[in-house]
């Protein structure tokens, strides 16, 4: 069997190409993969060419080193433990593990790098951990209190997990805010009390606490002060890469004291790594995907070998797609 993987060419243009795997060396496992999550928010970026000079996340051996094509990119696989190296328990023969790695039908990874999934955990929710972890992060930053007024603005993949831990909380009203009626049908299935079009929000319609703008669009971030009060807050969870657009800060925001914060799953809040590490965020993240239906967001299943056929329908019709995941088998 000839092992596979998604390349990123150049612009709007991906590949799949043999690769040669190595044998798992010490402390590594080798893993046969069996499906792959696609993020149509940084992959997408990728995709486009709007990522910035800057490295990938360094914190993960798998990846290329740099957003420079050709390169292979994605952190979300599902695979099964084929082969361990020396120093390696052969307990993990067979497990069904999760992996920080790209597009890829088998390679060989740092034990450290993946988390052997729970028993009767599906492979399709398993690919949705980065997604499940980056809501859990977000919720983290966020701090939502009692009784408060939160709106979620993007309803794609990370918007959808966001709505459902919040959904878990005492707070008085959860909005989430998209533009696509799917979308919007979709986080009130999963706890949210209203779902909006963005332009059904009107400047301090909402007087939110709390805004968490997940859209992947820099100008939401207008949306975002429209729906928050005075003495407000609004957590910034999207990568917007090389896209800009101008935001009005000049009105009620400098007036209103409104506290704008970034999120990024990369790191846990300063304030928190007393009792906080990654480790037990995901914990927390699997707990929240145990009690999650991954049919809720899955909505096309492709074999890797059509990856090109993938990206140009997240790219071109995110009103069908949602959550596009690759079959490696």
């Amino acid at each position: 069997m000839t092992d596979r993987a998604v390349y990123f060419v150049d612009e709007r243009t991906v590949d799949v190409r043999s690769v040669d795997v190595s044998e798992p060396g010490p402390q590594e496992l080798l893993v046969e993969g069996e499906l792959s999550a696609i993020s149509s928010g940084t992959e997408l970026l990728v995709y486009r060419d709007e990522t910035p000079e800057m490295s990938v996340d360094e914190t993960l051996d798998a990846f290329d080193g740099s957003f420079e094509y050709p390169m292979r990119y994605g952190y979300a696989t599902v695979g099964t433990v084929a082969a361990v190296g020396s120093g390696m328990d052969e307990e993990w023969l067979g497990e069904s593990v999760f992996a920080f790695h790209p597009h890829q039908t088998r390679f060989s990874i740092p034990a450290t790098d993946v988390v052997a999934l729970p028993d009767g955990m599906s492979s399709e929710a398993g690919a949705l951990l980065p997604s499940m972890e980056t809501a859990t992060n977000l919720a983290l930053d966020a701090r939502p209190r009692v009784g408060e007024r939160v709106v979620v603005l993007g309803a794609g993949v990370i918007g959808l997990c966001v709505a459902h831990v919040l959904a878990g909380f005492p707070l008085e009203r959860l909005v989430v805010v998209d533009p696509i009626e799917a979308r919007r049908r979709t986080a009130e299935e999963l706890g949210a009390d209203d779902a909006l079009a963005p332009e059904d929000l009107a400047a301090g319609s909402m007087d939110a606490d709390l805004a968490i703008e997940v859209s992947g669009r820099p100008g939401t971030l207008d949306d975002a002060i429209d729906a928050v009060g005075y003495d407000s807050r609004i957590v910034v969870g999207s990568w917007y890469g090389t896209k800009r657009a101008p935001i009005d800060l000049g009105g009620r925001f400098h007036r209103d004291r409104i506290e704008v914060v970034s999120s990024q799953v990369s790191t846990i809040h300063p304030e928190l790594r007393g009792r906080w590490d990654r480790s037990r965020r995901r914990e927390v993240a699997v707990d929240r995907l145990e009690r999650f239906d991954p049919e809720t967001v899955v909505t096309h299943r492709m074999p890797i070998g059509r990856a090109p056929a993938a990206y140009d329908l997240l790219d071109t019709s995110p009103d069908r797609a949602l959550q596009v995941l690759l079959d490696h088998t």
